[in-house]
């Protein structure tokens, strides 16, 4: 009797465990524990969109609006993919593909259905990086020329995913394929042919933005027109419109508002630590630039190696988060391009014209006693101020965003990151100062560090600052309730 309990015994314990062996997911998580960190394979993917990012900034320059979009919609379409083995997760483009059943939804099939939606989005956005890419996929021990697009394998889904998000976004007004009426086919040439007010010699509205010359590094110089002026008409992913949170107009000449600011941004700079000048360098983010989307990209990596981060939390985040930056761009330049402010370069020069003031004399010349008219921000003579118009500051507004979706994403506001640089080692090599750790202890006083670095650096007098973290903290807000949705947790 004893022998034939004992075999019953086995008998069970051998068809238990092979009752819950699901066909194609990993090892039984008692011997092997999910990947989590930087091990779980949607960090992974992060990791290649965030060295494509600085790649495209090498090739093309900075261009922080366009790839807010590409991330965006990465990881829309990585979201996308694996909804279909969630059970509540409602995808935003894909369509026509069912949620697959519960003895499919393993993590292996989640790997390969985000990894085909990565790679396949990557491909499209980030063309130059294919071939990195596609030797991840081989690492990876998948096939990148698997095309296939059959709903019921999580290869299929992949690329179904990818290739809804694409098809979806072609004339959304970004440009991106020259199709835009009034284009001439280039890829995000401006086709509502904006005409700035003044011209780098002459400003004739001290209102309007006035473009600046930047030295070509050969000794010669050139002015950069207004990037992407056509982004406000860009469609959001999570926002009604561009316009849906536009904030009031920034202080105009003749106000003590704007006098008194002018007056901030040049007290700052001639009084500039360490400390600030390797803030400013950091927000900056200089060679191999990921520019604003990409920093809190970045920022939320961190937060997964913090919390160790499953594949799931890791794909909703950063959907999240990407998204909001996303929108959070076309919200900014809405306010940039229907304001069409100066920035403090112009202003100084006006305010200060007839009058010695101190301030950073560029290169290797420290703080100087110069004329108000010799004024320039803090930054190389090769990007002396970004180039387009100042109301509201983008870094203020997707750096605002992207601190309280991280907040709302995980509950808290606590952040606890830092940074290590030397002061100085962008902008004046031959004049270095200490070197500084930078502490970010929660997300809101990161976001607002970002915001004030921008006053610091001559970038932006505060109003553009103060107005851009409320702007992009209502796009979070709003992109929250769009976030719980397609998660399936729909707020009444």
């Amino acid at each position: 009797m004893k022998k034939a309990v004992l075999l019953l015994v086995a008998l069970l314990v051998c068809y238990s465990g092979q009752a819950n062996q699901i066909p194609g997911n990993t090892p039984d998580p008692i011997t092997k524990k999910e990947p989590v960190g930087v091990e779980n394979l949607a960090y992974r993917w992060g990791e290649m969109a965030v060295i494509a990012t600085a790649n495209d900034t090498e090739k093309f320059k900075p261009r922080p609006t366009i790839t807010s979009r590409f991330l965006g919609l990465i990881f829309t379409s990585v979201f996308d993919a694996w909804s279909r083995y969630d059970d509540k997760a409602i995808p935003v483009y894909l369509t026509n593909t069912q949620r697959r059943p519960l003895n499919e939804r393993s993590l292996k099939n989640k790997e390969i259905a985000i990894s085909y939606a990565a790679y396949r989005a990557m491909s499209e956005y980030y063309y130059s990086d294919v071939e990195l890419f596609s030797n991840f996929m081989i690492e990876l021990g998948l096939d990148p020329n698997n095309n296939s697009l059959d709903p019921t394998t999580p290869e299929g889904i992949g690329n179904l995913a990818a290739k809804a998000v694409i098809e979806a976004r072609k004339g959304d007004g970004s440009n991106q394929y020259g199709e835009e009426e009034g284009s001439n086919g280039q890829p995000y040439y401006d086709y509502v042919n904006y005409k700035p007010i003044n011209s780098p010699d002459k400003n004739i509205d001290l209102n309007r933005w006035q473009p600046k010359y930047f030295s070509d590094g050969n000794n010669g110089q050139f002015a950069p027109g207004c990037l992407t002026p056509f982004w406000d008409k860009v469609k959001p992913i999570a926002l009604k419109s561009g316009d849906q949170f536009r904030p009031g107009p920034p202080p105009l000449l003749g106000s003590a508002q704007l006098e008194k600011e002018v007056k901030e941004v040049i007290d700052l700079q001639a009084n500039l630590t360490d400390h600030d000048k390797a803030l400013v360098e950091f927000m900056r983010d200089g060679p191999q630039s990921v520019q604003q989307a990409g920093h809190w990209l970045k920022f939320s990596q961190e937060v997964s190696v913090r919390d160790q981060h499953t594949l799931d939390e890791d794909v909703k985040m950063y959907f999240y988060v990407q998204v909001v930056a996303m929108d959070a761009f076309i919200a900014s330049w809405d306010a940039k391009m229907f304001y069409d402010s100066a920035r403090p370069n112009a202003l100084v020069h006006h305010y200060y014209k007839d009058q010695k003031i101190k301030a950073w004399g560029g290169g290797n010349k420290g703080i100087i006693e110069m004329d108000g008219t010799e004024w320039r921000p803090y930054s190389p003579d090769t990007f002396l101020c970004p180039p387009f118009p100042g109301y509201v500051s983008g870094h203020s507004t997707i750096s605002g965003g992207c601190a309280e979706a991280l907040k709302l994403w995980t509950g808290s506001d606590e952040f606890g990151s830092e940074a290590r640089l030397v002061a100085g080692a962008m902008t004046e090599p031959d004049n270095l100062g200490d070197t500084v750790i930078l502490r970010f202890p929660t997300f809101t006083e990161t976001a607002e560090m970002a915001g004030i670095s921008r006053v610091m650096g001559g970038y932006h007098i505060q109003s553009d600052n103060i107005a851009g973290l409320e702007l992009g903290r209502n796009v979070a807000r709003e992109a929250w309730s769009f976030y719980k949705k397609h998660i399936g947790e729909a707020e009444n």
